[in-house]
Parts: structure tokens; C-alpha cells; sequence
């Protein structure tokens, strides 16, 4: 895989289209099953990221964050979407009544926001990428090579 291949050097994103930009690059790269686990903090980037590789997957839709709803499914998509976010679930329990396990057995690509919070639950094969916000304007994105250890405080 060419997209941040180095999981020591970060990627830094001027902008929103930067942002997706590079989704879009970590797009042409994705294939059935594959699964992307986005971390950082609030207003990192994720959902602008999330947007970026649903939007290169071929969605017409307006991708937004699944904070409420708790996951989103794009069909317009080659292959699938599922669009996770993990921030306002409570326990491992609470994930897998979502169906979570249904989810990675239908197959499609899944997208998961606050992934840290149950790393545990994410499958062996997770593409695991940190998002940092460095001033008001300028993101970095970067590959990490091992799953980030489980948090609950999400400031």
C-alpha cells in the first residue's frame, strides 16, 4: 500500500481538500473487508477524512458524522460503506448489540471514528491512522503501526 506507507512520517493537510485529497489517495488503494480506524481528538479532521474516502468510493451522498446515529451505510458505494463512529458508545456490549459483528461479515470497507475507544474489537487487518489538528487550518495525518492503547476521556 502507497498511502503513508511510514508510519513515522506524518502527511500534513493545508486544508479540507487537502484532507480529502488524501482520503481519496487512501481510497484507490481499499478493497472488500478492508477496515480504516481513524483517531484523534475532537476537530482533528476524521469525519472531513471519512468524507473524502466515502465521496472517492463513488457516494453522491453528503458523508457526515455518525456521532448520533452511530453508524451510516453507503450502498452508492464500490464496495459498501459502513461508517462507524465509536464516540458516544459506552462498552463492548453496547457495539456488538449494534451489530458490529454483522457488519465486518457483510463485508464492504468500514470506517470507524474514535477506534481507540475499543481497540480490542477491531479486526486483526485494522488500518490504524492518527489525525492531528496543528493550527487552525493545517491537519496531519499518520499511519500507526500497531493499534493505540483503549481510552475513554475523549479530551
Amino acid at each position: 500500500m502507497s498511502f503513508l506507507p511510514n508510519p513515522n512520517e506524518p502527511l500534513s493537510l493545508a486544508s479540507i481538500d487537502a484532507t480529502r485529497a488524501a482520503a481519496a489517495e487512501l481510497a484507490a488503494t481499499l478493497k472488500d473487508g478492508d477496515v480504516v480506524a481513524l483517531i484523534g481528538t475532537l476537530g482533528a479532521g476524521k469525519t472531513h477524512f471519512s468524507a473524502g474516502l466515502i465521496a472517492a468510493l463513488g457516494s453522491d451522498q453528503h458523508a457526515s458524522s455518525p456521532t448520533f446515529s452511530l453508524v451510516n451505510v453507503y450502498r452508492d458505494t464500490t464496495p459498501r460503506v459502513s461508517h462507524f463512529d465509536f464516540y458516544r458508545i459506552n462498552s463492548e456490549h453496547e457495539l456488538l448489540d449494534l451489530g458490529w459483528d454483522d457488519y465486518l461479515d457483510e463485508g464492504g470497507v468500514v470506517i470507524v471514528e474514535w477506534a481507540n475507544k475499543f481497540p480490542s474489537m477491531m479486526p486483526p487487518n485494522t488500518q490504524w491512522f492518527e489525525l492531528r489538528p496543528v493550527d487552525d487550518s493545517t491537519r496531519e495525518i499518520q499511519r500507526l503501526d500497531t493499534a493505540p492503547e483503549a481510552f475513554t476521556d475523549h479530551d
